[in-house]
């Protein structure tokens, strides 16, 4: 054991450390800018050049996010489970990769493609099925690369990190995370800027090229450096005790559960409670010690489909226990996930700032969401908590429920002021003549999208950040990986959710004769009702957080808080 403990400690001494920083940074980094760069402008690309509809090519950008932010649980288990993070990340980069080569080619090779011609002049011919096949597959290969990188590359730069031995190892720590953060932020911000800009001047052949030479980059620099990297052996993924757990409860459904003090099956060095909490009671059979042959002498279970811990049952309870929380956060979601309209709104109004030449491109609108996050983290922690527990005289903490629970109510503003925007647009419009010319620029600033993409992001930054607090503090910590991708679980099913219903909306909408809200000419459309749609939905989800938040009871803040109360 000794010889075992000094071997890692000399593998230590010689791999990771902070010369991998660079390296793992740079690599999560590129990949943003590249893949979020692809995002924003994605929708006039699918309209010009693949002449889709903007319910279609909508629907696939709907779709794509949502395969974007499932691929991380997935990528989640298979580093857990079989492949460890290193090569979860190597081969999520290659795939990444590879996707935007494709996505590059179809603005290279013709064949790839429809042939140009005018839409609103001539009947332009769809796409082939082979020429639609080849672009979801780039766009698979993109989300399989994200699966691969995103779940894993701020475990896998802690772990180069973290080291018990050094006296400096939490500020070690901390200074990671803050430049991680600080590379993502800044990664998305150039990718809604500088990558939708050159898009706009430069055209797809260089816009899509530039995203996939900073894939290259990517690769190449975290490969260079796989010498330096500490490769942590793989341990058994909690997905695989999750499952342990169901099939134990119901292989023992007939099972009595008797006496409170009946035996339970415990890890061998746990310090928990001997008996597990009386909450979903029926899982508390997979951990009931029916014979005392079911545990070996080492203390572990002889069958663990058949006898679990009660650390186990205990994990499972939690997550099915957050479960609703959660879902009351998908509304806020889809109304975060309405990205494509918006750029078309954009491309029909002023963007010029002031009196000056400069354009804002219509796809770097969502910089003023990303801009309303940060600046409301620095404020919240800086400026907003500090005075009121000066002015207090006490500690001040606003929880997480709370925080929540605010930010669904400003989504909700920010939907019905989207709505009430686009309908002084399109009546705009509609007095100036340009109803069936959808690229005619209205008399119209577009800096009226600001306060909706402001209040998204206020919205994103007070309950994103909650929910992932309230996550992280409720689950157990060898639940920290379920912790952090729940929230991309839940883009990953707003999106599906945003394609139902924008599809639900432009089918009942047309009735007998009309042609509906959602039309690719956005002057004839009526996307203003559609954001009705989405307020009303948002509102009524209002109550159904707080039926939530009401049956969750006491979250471990509000309790922490509590305590210290009875303590004064």
């Amino acid at each position: 054991m000794r010889e075992e403990m000094n071997q890692q400690t000399q593998t230590r001494k010689i791999k990771g450390g902070l010369i991998t920083m660079p390296f793992i940074i740079a690599n999560e980094a590129f990949e943003k800018v590249a893949s979020y760069g692809l995002v924003p402008n994605m929708i006039l690309y699918l309209m010009n050049d693949y002449k889709f509809g903007i319910a279609k090519g909508t629907n696939i950008i709907f779709l794509w996010s949502a395969a974007t932010n499932f691929a991380p649980i997935l990528g989640a288990f298979l580093s857990d489970s079989y492949w460890g993070r290193f090569l979860t990340i190597g081969f999520g980069s290659l795939f990444s990769l590879l996707g935007m080569l494709l996505l590059w080619l179809t603005t290279m090779i013709p064949q790839l493609k429809p042939p140009h011609c005018n839409q609103l002049t001539e009947a332009c011919k769809p796409s082939t099925h082979s020429q639609f096949g080849f672009l979801i597959f780039a766009f698979m290969f993109i989300s399989i690369g994200a699966g691969g990188v995103r779940p894993c590359s701020l475990a896998f730069g802690a772990e180069q990190i973290d080291n018990k031995s050094n006296p400096n190892n939490e500020r070690a720590l901390e200074s990671f995370f803050g430049w991680y953060y600080a590379a993502s932020a800044m990664a998305v911000l150039v990718a809604f800027t500088v990558i939708v800009y050159i898009q706009d001047h430069a055209g797809w052949k260089v816009g899509f090229g530039v995203p996939m030479i900073l894939m290259l980059l990517s690769v190449i620099l975290f490969f260079v450096a796989s010498s330096l990297y500490i490769k942590t052996k793989v341990k058994k993924s909690i997905f695989t005790s999750f499952v342990q757990v169901l099939v134990a409860a119901y292989m023992n459904r007939k099972v009595v559960a008797g006496p409170p003090n009946r035996w339970h099956h415990l890890r061998k060095d746990s310090a928990t409670t001997t008996v597990p909490t009386r909450r979903l009671r029926f899982l508390n059979k997979a951990c009931i010690i029916q014979n005392p042959k079911d545990v070996t002498p080492d203390g572990f279970a002889s069958n663990p489909w058949r006898l679990c811990t009660i650390e186990q049952v205990e994990e499972l309870k939690s997550l099915i226990r957050v479960l609703p929380l959660w879902s009351s956060g998908l509304m806020m979601s889809i109304n975060v996930s309405q990205s494509s309209f918006p750029v078309l709104q954009a491309k029909t109004m002023d963007r010029h700032l002031g009196s000056s030449a400069f354009q804002i491109p219509p796809g770097s609108f969502p910089f003023f969401t990303i801009g309303t996050i940060a600046i409301w983290v620095i404020l919240y922690d800086r400026v907003i908590i500090p005075c009121l527990s000066k002015i207090l005289q006490k500690q001040v903490h606003l929880g997480v429920k709370f925080r929540m629970g605010i930010g669904l109510v400003i989504s909700t503003l920010a939907m019905i002021i989207s709505a009430m925007v686009e309908h002084i647009r399109r009546k705009k419009a509609i007095e100036e003549g340009a109803v069936n010319d959808p690229e005619a620029v209205v008399n119209m600033s577009a800096m009226w999208l600001i306060p909706q993409y402001c209040l998204h992001g206020l919205a994103e930054a007070l309950s994103v950040i909650g929910q992932n607090e309230f996550y992280y503090s409720e689950l157990t910590k060898g639940m920290s990986s379920i912790a952090g991708s729940l929230f991309l679980v839940g883009m990953g099913v707003a999106n599906l959710l945003a394609s139902v219903i924008l599809s639900a909306v432009e089918k009942l909408s047309r009735g007998s004769g009309n042609e509906g809200w959602i039309m690719s000419n956005i002057n004839e459309g009526r996307y203003d009702c559609y954001y009705w749609v989405l307020a009303i939905m948002s509102f009524v989800n209002l109550f159904y957080f707080v039926a939530c938040s009401w049956a969750y009871g006491p979250c471990v803040d509000e309790k922490e808080t509590c305590e210290g109360s009875d303590e004064e």
